[in-house]
């Protein structure tokens, strides 16, 4: 009943390796073309389209499936790969198309969204994955200050770089929303096998807090699209950290947004080379995450 809404190009919620772990939504009826629960969304049973203004967020893509695989693709069910967080909810989200292009409007739409099933359906939405990047607006900013009134984690990948695939400080050059500044946010970059900073990964000791495997990571495709694949990128990293603030609610129900930042960053794989280039210098480890003290 922990449920994590990732904001992207939509999720195969029919996925073999997912459909057990997407959330529904108990206020509605599906297909009965009423909005039982009242919230303004009519059938959203699965999250909703804020591409399309339609309740079915699937993915056209293949970004927003493998983002969701690596929160939280079925684990122990003799099949593909196993997520972080091997029993989720996944709340589908989706405002970018088929080629994975969006607005930052309906993104705000998106977060307004999440914020406010939490807020008034009682939702137990409690973390946001955001593997993307946009436009800075005021609008963005006012969802941010809501979700955190409402505790809920905002994860934001920290971006792949300029056109010529080189990561760029995010201190002098920003990147949005990662380059926000709000109390319920962690940002992403990515790293390699050997602990070191990927090539394409944004970068910045006042902006980035830390880094996470995003190089070659094998998980899910929409099923009409060959079902698995590997794909690099922050936007591989952020979920991993997604992820991991979902278990450790799991296992500490009351832990707050402040609590959940201080147990991922506290316990980071420190790394010389990085003491210049994030926040925390370090490397996610969930591991000593969940056994913070």
């Amino acid at each position: 009943d922990v449920v994590v809404a990732v904001i992207d190009s939509g999720v195969d919620y029919t996925h073999p390796d997912l459909a057990a772990n997407i959330w529904t939504n108990p206020g509605e009826v599906a297909g009965d073309g009423i909005d039982n629960d009242l919230n303004g969304f009519i059938d959203d049973v699965h999250g909703w389209d804020f591409r399309n203004d339609d309740a079915d967020p699937m993915d056209d893509h293949r970004h927003g499936t493998h983002v969701a695989g690596i929160i939280g693709a079925v684990g122990n069910n003799e099949l593909g790969v196993t997520g972080v967080a091997q029993q989720v909810s996944i709340m589908a989200l989706k405002f970018l198309d088929n080629h994975n292009t969006g607005y930052t409007s309906d993104a705000v739409r998106a977060i307004n969204y999440a914020t406010m099933m939490r807020s008034e359906h009682d939702i137990n939405v409690r973390v946001l994955n955001n593997s993307y990047t946009g436009q800075r607006s005021t609008a963005l900013e006012e969802s941010l200050a809501a979700s955190t009134q409402a505790d809920i984690l905002f994860v934001s990948a920290s971006g792949n770089g300029n056109v010529l695939g080189r990561g760029i400080n995010l201190d002098n050059d920003p990147v949005y929303p990662a380059s926000l500044t709000s109390a319920n946010m962690i940002v992403v970059g990515a790293s390699g096998q050997y602990d070191e900073m990927a090539r394409f990964s944004n970068f910045g000791v006042e902006t980035v807090d830390l880094i996470a495997p995003g190089i070659g990571i094998y998980g899910l495709a929409p099923t009409a699209m060959g079902s698995y694949q590997s794909l690099s990128g922050t936007s591989m990293a952020a979920p991993l950290v997604s992820a991991t603030a979902a278990l450790l609610v799991s296992h500490l129900p009351d832990i707050t947004t402040a609590e959940i930042k201080d147990a991922v960053l506290g316990s980071v794989d420190e790394i010389d080379a990085l003491s210049s280039k994030l926040s925390t210098g370090g490397r996610l480890n969930t591991a000593a995450a969940l056994n913070l003290d």
